[in-house]
């Protein structure tokens, strides 16, 4: 396949062996995931300042918990609406292009609430925010899949998905302090200054490597740099090398047998469905950034009627359960490259079903307490474990599809997520003005038991998870018997 203007800049500059097993990243790697995380901080910084700015722009346009949790719903909700086509997009166009407009676009609609001169306006531009929202997912995750040898893709991915959890803490405390100092206003002008610059940088430095995995190196010995395929590398990923030695037959009758660029939407999602691991991890992901919307929406609130303190004063807190969620993202997908390495196969969907177990756990605690010194530790072993999930979950749906359909996987799961975030904030809000009563304003009390409420899918979720242990080998087997008449 040829590849566009922009693969192939950095070169072949280097060569020689590469210790199998150990992260590679050389400068031309490094570059695009620290640009893809930044792509994702974006949604993080968005949503976060609209939890951290809650207090003031319920104040200022004089709306209760419901219609703040409609403005995180309006975007998602028109995401879903437009990240099939987008993702259909993500498959056949330059994805470099497109990932540039969306940002811009991002930027876009930013100033445009900056300016809001009421709700309705500020609502209006969270629709356009949607729209930019959908094209994301499904442009990094296939640009992840070709820039990154699969063995390490974990790993990485929990580098690049740390920019979800950098963008929500600088939202909710750049945004927070800002907005509490100056006004929302200057927050979401800060926002839109940072995407136009980011979009530029796309543009200028970001290659679009070769469709197919030919853009990564060889781990095992001296390889192009991405953007530069290397000749005879097969894309392989050590899931696919670990059941083949195990012997696990694929379901011949998903096979791909032809090229799936062919396809129509329908078709495309109808194969993506028919896959158990695919449909498992797609419930699971949902499920999970369904609690985590709704936590970032309320946080702030949560933590200033509950514990007593000041938006302030939180920001302290808020940095240690940062930093913990972090550690959590960025542990988790070396420990899950380095176990596959060892031949447990199930590990990219062992480690977050533990996850999502372990949040709920040390959650409900931490939400119960009234003493933020007591509640603080479990709330950032909460944070940890529900992050953790997140790395070695997005590899698992790389294993298990073939990838000419990376795109359209990202969108069909895209659209079930974004409906779940649409639906979470909404959901919150309104479940925390019935539990807290007086005046439809939700207290500390509504709040806290809103949250343990919601912990209950998130720890079923967890459960679930582990019975994919028992298709996902076949899944795998079946995605790598797929991939070879693409790559030979």
């Amino acid at each position: 396949m040829a590849r566009s203007d922009g693969a192939g800049r950095d070169g072949n500059e280097r060569g020689g062996a590469r210790p199998a097993g150990r992260l590679s990243l050389g400068p031309g790697v490094f570059r695009p995931v620290i640009l893809l995380a930044m792509v994702l901080s974006l949604n993080g910084a968005d949503v976060g300042t609209i939890g951290a700015a809650a207090m003031q722009l319920e104040a200022g346009l004089g709306i209760d918990h419901a219609r703040l949790g409609l403005l995180a719903t309006a975007s998602s909700g028109v995401g879903v609406l437009a990240c099939v086509p987008l993702g259909v997009l993500a498959d056949r166009t330059n994805r470099v292009r497109l990932l540039v407009i969306t940002v811009a676009l991002w930027a876009l609609a930013m100033v445009a609430g900056g300016l809001a001169p009421n709700y309705w306006w500020l609502l209006a531009s969270r629709l356009l925010l949607g729209a930019a929202v959908a094209a994301s997912g499904p442009v990094v995750v296939s640009l992840t899949g070709d820039l990154i040898p699969p063995a390490e893709r974990a790993t990485v991915l929990g580098w690049i998905l740390t920019g979800e959890i950098l963008g929500a803490g600088f939202g909710l405390l750049a945004g927070g302090e800002i907005a509490a100092t100056i006004s929302w206003r200057a927050a979401f002008f800060l926002l839109g200054a940072v995407s136009a610059g980011l979009a530029v940088a796309l543009w200028r430095l970001l290659p679009e490597p070769a469709r197919g995995g030919a853009s990564w190196p060889s781990p095992q010995r001296g390889g192009a740099e991405p953007g530069q395929p290397s000749p005879g590398r097969p894309a392989a990923d050590r899931a696919w090398a670990v059941v083949s030695t195990q012997g696990i037959e694929p379901v011949r009758g998903r096979v791909l047998r032809e090229d799936p660029n062919q396809w129509s939407i329908p078709r495309a999602a109808v194969y993506l469905l028919s896959i158990p691991t695919n449909r498992l991890l797609i419930v699971a992901s949902a499920t999970g950034y369904f609690f985590f919307a709704g936590l970032r929406t309320f946080v702030v609130i949560f933590a200033v009627r509950h514990f007593g303190i000041s938006q302030t004063e939180f920001g302290a807190p808020l940095v240690v359960i940062g930093a913990a969620a972090l550690a959590g993202v960025v542990f988790a997908g070396r420990l899950a490259d380095r176990a596959l390495a060892r031949g447990r196969v199930s590990v990219r969907v062992v480690v977050p079903a533990i996850g999502y177990v372990a949040a709920a756990i040390f959650f409900v605690p931490g939400v119960w307490l009234s003493s933020l010194v007591m509640a603080l530790p479990l709330i950032a072993l909460g944070a940890a474990a529900l992050a953790a999930a997140n790395p070695p979950l997005d590899a698992a749906r790389l294993d298990i599809v073939p990838g000419q359909l990376w795109g359209r996987a990202e969108s069909l799961r895209t659209v079930l997520r974004l409906v779940a975030e649409a639906g979470a904030p909404a959901t919150f809000g309104w479940l925390a003005d019935r539990l807290g009563g007086a005046a439809g304003q939700a207290d500390a009390v509504g709040l806290r038991d809103t949250f343990l409420i919601m912990l209950v899918p998130l720890l079923a979720n967890g459960l679930l998870l582990f019975t994919v242990r028992r298709v996902y080998p076949v899944d795998v087997a079946t995605a790598a018997a797929s991939q070879r008449p693409a790559t030979a």
